[in-house]
């Protein structure tokens, strides 16, 4: 059984916007300041059976106020909002965010937070075996063509949304270069899910690619 990450990466995500976040401070009396941040929305406890298929927001602004030196100091693990999908059914929800959706250092205060809620998708998480082609490219040493190309396993089990699937009738691998080869060839290959929200049960397949003189 596939397993599934009861986050959406959000620490991945986090660090990738905190980079290119723009803050700004107001020092006020006692070393207190104002922050504007945005984070990236995660989830947590999807129910089993379900996948989330979509959002209709990624990131939210918060507003935070405390200490100028510690705001200063927050690290992309220190700040987020977290949904909890627990309750969640299969189709359109909304959430809305209050401040105990917010991860923040214990004296961090959260002034405002927006937008203020988020509209989801589920749907049904289903498995289905799916054919593998290799994606070759590239032609072969002048004289040479390629007679046959076997991918062991030539299917694998994928596992997401049951929508997300139904549209899937291939599965490639990434790109094997055959230009210039004039003998055999046996490549490991990974496989390419175009960036779409599936799990494959394996990671790659092997690929035999067969070269053969012309006239032979």
């Amino acid at each position: 059984m596939l397993k599934k990450s009861i986050l959406s990466n959000i620490g991945l995500k986090a660090l990738a916007v905190f980079l290119a976040i723009s803050t700004w401070f107001f020092v006020t009396y006692r070393g207190q300041a104002e922050m504007s941040i945005e984070t990236p929305i995660g989830f947590k406890n999807v129910p089993r059976g379900l996948e989330l298929v979509r959002e209709s927001v990624k990131n939210v602004s918060l507003s935070l106020r405390g200490h100028e030196r510690l705001l200063k100091s927050l690290r992309p693990i220190d700040v987020g909002v977290v949904i909890d999908l627990s309750n969640a059914r299969k189709g359109d929800s909304a959430y809305y965010f209050d401040k105990d959706s917010v991860i923040v250092p214990r004296t961090v205060e959260v002034l405002r937070i927006e937008p203020t809620s988020v509209k989801v998708l589920l749907d049904e998480s289903v498995t289905k075996v799916i054919p593998v082609k290799a994606a070759v490219i590239g032609t072969p040493e002048k004289g040479f063509r390629i007679t046959s190309i076997d991918v062991k396993p030539s299917s694998v089990a994928v596992e997401g949304a049951k929508t997300e699937l139904a549209r899937i009738a291939v599965l490639r691998t990434e790109p094997i270069d055959a230009a210039g080869l004039d003998s055999n060839i046996i490549q490991s290959v990974k496989l390419n899910t175009n960036g779409r929200n599936i799990r494959t049960k394996i990671p790659e397949v092997t690929v035999s690619i067969t070269i053969k003189r012309l006239g032979k």
